[in-house]
C-alpha cells in the first residue's frame, strides 16, 4: 500500500515513516499543506495521514480542497486538536477518522488497517478464498494450512489482489501500488512479471484451483470463480 503522509513536525514524521516502513508500507512525505495538497492532487494513494496544524495551508484547507476536486482517497487526521468541534469539522469535511496526538504507533497502524479494509469492502482482517488465507495484520499467507514464504512485495501485490478480489487489477495499478512514485517504467514491468510467477507458484503450483489468473491485454485476478482456459 502506497500511503502519504502530511505532517510539518520532522522527528514525528521520520518516526512515523520508519514505522510504516517496517510494517512494508510505502510512504511518501510532505511537511507542509500546499505540498502534500499537490502530491495528494496529481498522484495515487491508498490512504493519505494528514496533520491539521500545517504552515501555510492548513489540514482542514488540505481536507476541502481535495474533497471539492473529488478526490475519493481515505483521510486520517492525526492532530493535537482536541476539541468535539474540531472532530466534527475534520469529519463533515470528509476525512475518514481522527486520531488525538499524543498517540501509541500500535493505535495508528490499528487505525489505517481498519481504514484500508472498509476502504476495500473488507471487514476482517482475516481473509479467506478457497483454502487461501490472508493475515493482514501478521502479514502472513497460507493455503490448506500450509504457510506461504512470501517476501514482503509479494504480500503487497497478494494482499492488494486480494482485496480486490474478482476484480481485474490493471497492471499500472498494481505498479503503482508497490513501487509509488519510485515507479520507473522501464524497469517496473519486468519486476512484476518475475513476482507474479513466484505468486503464483507459491499460491497454486501445489493446489488444484487455481487462484490467480491473467487476463491478458487487461491485467491479473484472484478469484476462485470459474475463468475459461482461453482468459488465464
Amino acid at each position: 500500500m502506497t500511503l502519504l503522509l502530511i505532517e510539518d513536525n520532522v522527528k514525528l514524521s521520520e518516526n512515523i515513516r520508519l514505522t510504516l516502513e517496517k510494517e512494508n508500507y510505502h510512504v511518501e512525505a510532505a511537511l507542509d499543506g500546499e505540498a502534500g495538497y499537490e502530491k495528494a492532487s496529481v498522484n495515487h494513494y491508498d490512504l493519505i495521514i494528514l496533520d491539521l496544524m500545517l504552515p501555510g495551508m492548513n489540514g482542514f484547507s488540505v481536507l476541502e480542497s481535495l474533497r471539492k476536486i473529488g478526490l475519493k482517497t481515505p483521510v486520517l487526521v492525526l492532530s493535537a486538536l482536541s476539541e468535539v468541534d474540531d472532530k466534527v469539522k475534520a469529519l463533515d469535511l470528509g476525512s475518514d477518522d481522527y486520531l488525538t496526538k499524543p498517540f501509541a504507533l500500535s493505535e495508528l497502524l490499528a487505525r489505517i488497517r481498519s481504514i484500508l479494509r472498509r476502504n476495500f469492502g473488507v471487514s476482517d482482517a482475516v481473509i479467506q478464498i478457497d483454502s487461501l488465507v490472508l493475515d493482514t495484520v501478521q502479514k502472513t499467507a497460507s493455503r490448506k494450512g500450509k504457510q506461504l514464504k512470501l517476501t514482503a512485495k509479494e504480500f503487497q501485490i497478494l494482499e492488494f489482489l486480494v482485496y480486490n478480489r474478482d476484480t481485474v487489477v490493471n497492471r499500472i495499478a498494481l505498479e503503482e501500488h508497490v513501487w509509488g512514485e519510485n515507479l520507473d517504467p522501464f524497469t517496473a514491468s519486468n519486476f512484476l512479471d518475475v513476482h507474479i510467477k513466484n505468486i503464483r507458484k507459491k499460491i497454486d503450483e501445489d493446489f488444484e484451483t487455481k487462484l490467480l489468473h491473467t487476463r491478458r491485454g487487461l491485467g491479473y485476478i484472484i478469484t476462485n470463480k470459474p475463468i475459461k482456459e482461453s482468459e488465464s
